[in-house]
């Protein structure tokens, strides 16, 4: 039996507030091969998580928030935001399923946050064309702009 403790999630927001990207996983999977994808994430404000789809072939993801803050948006293919979800782990939102193929980003909105991820498997890279065209790459100095309109954006804000 898995267990996850207040300390791994702890140790793991540790992890993501030394990483360049400030994040960190865990998997829980087994594999990269397994059917379903189970995974913790630390993101810590500040980290740029493109804007993309997972649409080749078309997937939902699952988002449940177990420590800190998160937004997590959903787009238009030219970066209308149609959808803002805030899951707090002190607040009433604790979960939100990204429909397949859907454009969604994500911020974290406090230190320390964590959220389990779940989708199906197998793993595969994103394609090129599964990233959002009016986003910049990771690493850019446009990207950490992004991130702050991110952190505020509302609906029906165009971030294209």
């Amino acid at each position: 039996m898995k267990r996850i403790q207040a300390s791994d999630l702890a140790a793991l927001s540790r992890d993501a507030s030394k990483a360049p990207r400030r994040r960190s996983n865990l998997n829980l999977h087994p594999e990269l091969a397994d059917p379903v994808q189970r995974l913790l994430n630390a993101i810590e404000p500040g980290s740029y998580v493109p804007p993309h789809r997972h649409g080749s072939p078309a997937k939902w993801e699952l988002f449940v928030i177990l420590s800190g803050a998160i937004a997590v948006l959903i787009f238009d293919g030219e970066g209308k935001v149609l959808e803002r979800v805030e899951l707090d782990a002190d607040g009433p939102t604790r979960m939100v399923e990204i429909p397949p193929a859907a454009w969604h980003s994500a911020v974290a909105l406090r230190a320390g946050t964590v959220v389990l991820e779940v989708k199906p498997g197998p793993y595969a890279a994103l394609a090129s064309e599964d990233f959002a065209s009016w986003a910049p790459k990771d690493g850019t100095e446009e990207a950490a702009a992004l991130v702050e309109r991110l952190a505020r954006a509302g609906v029906g804000e165009c971030l294209g």
